[in-house]
């Protein structure tokens, strides 16, 4: 049987402070889109993101370990680029799938990453897989909302 260890709990708050970071990252492309597809894809995004860290977040206290909020250095950064992106682009459109694709492959590698650890219990694995799965599919949609652009 699987024991959560600190370091565990650790790997799991930075998956939430990424999740987190990607929830804000994506209500930011909302913001910054004129398509009523893109802004609807990418609000749906940030809603999913939302729940994932609800789960997320309940699953860590489930085990009796501190949650961390807030945002990292880089998410704050991520969010600025796709500013200056918006502002600056050309095809804002094909800019901000751009960076959706380059972060779900990252999220998707924070997930296995994460799910490499032997200690992870068993509830948890299954819901980090359901989630990387999920953000696999969206990969997916991005490559064909980059058609409708």
């Amino acid at each position: 049987m699987s024991t959560y260890t600190e370091e565990v709990g650790n790997k799991l708050n930075e998956l939430l402070e990424k999740t987190y970071d990607a929830e804000k990252g994506f209500k930011k492309a909302a913001e910054n889109i004129e398509n009523p597809q893109l802004k609807a894809f990418f609000e749906s995004k940030a809603k999913q993101r939302y729940d994932f860290g609800h789960e997320l977040k309940t699953e860590i206290m489930s085990f009796g370990q501190k949650v961390d909020k807030g945002d990292s250095i880089t998410g704050k950064a991520h969010r600025a680029w796709m500013d200056v992106k918006a502002l600056f682009s050309l095809d804002n459109a094909e800019s901000m799938l751009e960076e959706a694709i380059r972060g779900e492959k990252a999220a998707i590698e924070e997930y296995e990453d994460v799910l490499e650890d032997t200690s992870l219990p068993s509830t948890m694995a299954t819901i980090l897989r359901s989630q990387k799965e999920a953000i696999k599919n969206g990969l997916s949609n991005i490559k064909i909302l980059e058609d409708v652009r």
